[in-house]
């Protein structure tokens, strides 16, 4: 009898999955090194991104731009992660993983230090050219895990880069305006003090191409992206509208709370309580899951929770702590399944690579038009009522797409 976890035999047997990422599977153990290297990555995934949000007065003012074209600048990252990811697939399968990250974490360098040099058209290349390099660390991530990480332990691996992620990203959002008082160069330095981590991350990363040979070289065929798979899209969807929920709250709940009488600390600190939060479910959501390879019901449940949380913004909005920590405990849980789902439902790197592709681009494009519906119906209405229900509403699609998206099984394959 075969003394391998059944998540590990289904593995070996996936249609379509590599002698590499059999390999990879069927390793008893995670090295140190491995992980450090998979964190060192996920520290680069919204460091350069979300200090934007707290320097984006102090941008607006030293370069003349509008509060329009500041705005632009803040959906700019998610319009070109939707335009990048769907190359990625392509790209890796023909250059190789580990390769193709590496330079995306060299361009990452240079677009963080182009972004902060004196001049407007290098702020809007600058974020281009750095958003694209993290389109493909998104994209990248996944497959990688699926690849060197044993089936058994890819959610506890992607709960972890998750929370460095999200811890990053809170960082950055803290120190960001108070280091652009400390330093020369005032915002501009500020905007590329995340650049130590992209360097740090590319040494990490250099030594694993010298075995990283590209797929096409060895014969492989290239995984198509997975348009007529139910499964594919019920990934792509929960990326998407959970995504959505996330950035939208980022973006206005703020301003949520300053309309209802908070004062502008209060609803920073809130805001940052929303994260910790976030954080935490992000962290013990594997503490639930271990073991259980059907998620449907988590997945599910999660979502119901943003959507309480939005519900309870509209009725009864003075319970603003409780709500933010309904959003935050089901924001953090989806988050990490939704980046889960695009490595345990394909049955080789070159499918999550090319499932992450699609959930991605589709998925980002979906979140970016969330801040952008919610200040429209805000506008129209001169309410949030409207709009927080319409986010509610969203949050019961996203519990149906969830459902869908935790069935154990492969894309293209039968459920297991």
């Amino acid at each position: 009898m075969s003394t391998q976890p059944p998540s590990t035999a289904r593995q070996l047997s996936a249609p379509g999955s590599s002698v590499a990422d059999r390999a990879g599977a069927a390793g008893p153990t995670v090295s140190v090194g491995l992980v450090v290297a998979i964190c060192l990555v996920a520290a680069n995934l919204r460091t350069t991104l979300t200090g934007v949000g707290a320097l984006l007065p102090e941008i607006e003012h030293g370069s003349g731009l509008t509060s329009s074209w500041g705005g632009l600048l803040s959906t700019l990252p998610l319009l070109t992660f939707a335009a990048t990811s769907p190359l990625v697939a392509r790209a890796s399968h023909r250059w190789g993983s580990a390769r193709l990250l590496v330079a995306a974490l060299g361009v990452l360098a240079v677009g963080t230090v182009v972004r902060s040099l004196p001049s407007v058209i290098c702020l809007f290349a600058g974020t281009v050219i750095l958003s694209a390099a993290i389109a493909f660390g998104n994209v990248l991530l996944p497959a990688l895990i699926r690849r060197t990480v044993p089936a058994h332990r890819i959610q506890g691996v992607s709960a972890l880069y998750v929370t460095v992620m999200g811890l990053m990203a809170a960082v950055s959002s803290g120190v960001s305006a108070p280091l652009a008082h400390s330093v020369p160069g005032s915002w501009r330095t500020a905007l590329a003090w995340g650049v130590a981590f992209t360097v740090a991350a590319f040494l990490a990363w250099l030594p694993r191409m010298r075995g990283d040979k590209p797929r096409a070289a060895t014969g492989g065929t290239h995984s198509p992206v997975p348009w007529r798979s139910r499964v594919a899209w019920q990934v792509t969807l929960f990326m998407g509208l959970q995504s959505l929920a996330f950035y939208t709250a980022v973006a206005w709940l703020p301003s949520i709370l300053i309309d209802r009488g908070a004062s502008s600390t209060a609803a920073g600190w809130t805001l940052f309580y929303y994260q910790v939060v976030s954080l935490a479910a992000s962290s013990l959501l594997p503490l639930l899951t271990r073991g259980r390879h059907d998620q449907r019901w988590i997945a599910a449940g999660a979502s119901a929770l943003v959507a309480a949380g939005f519900t309870v913004l509209v009725a009864a909005p003075a319970l603003s702590v409780p709500a933010c920590t309904l959003l935050g405990l089901g924001g953090g849980a989806c988050l990490v399944l939704a980046l889960t789902f695009q490595s345990q439902r394909a049955g080789s790197s070159g499918e999550a690579a090319a499932l992450a592709g699609m959930a991605q681009s589709i998925g980002y494009l979906v979140a970016a038009a969330g801040p952008l519906l919610l200040g429209i119906l805000h506008d129209t209405t001169h309410s949030w009522t409207l709009p927080l229900t319409v986010l509610a509403v969203l949050g019961v699609a996203t519990a149906v797409a969830g459902h869908g998206a935790g069935q154990d099984r492969h894309i293209g394959g039968p459920a297991r």
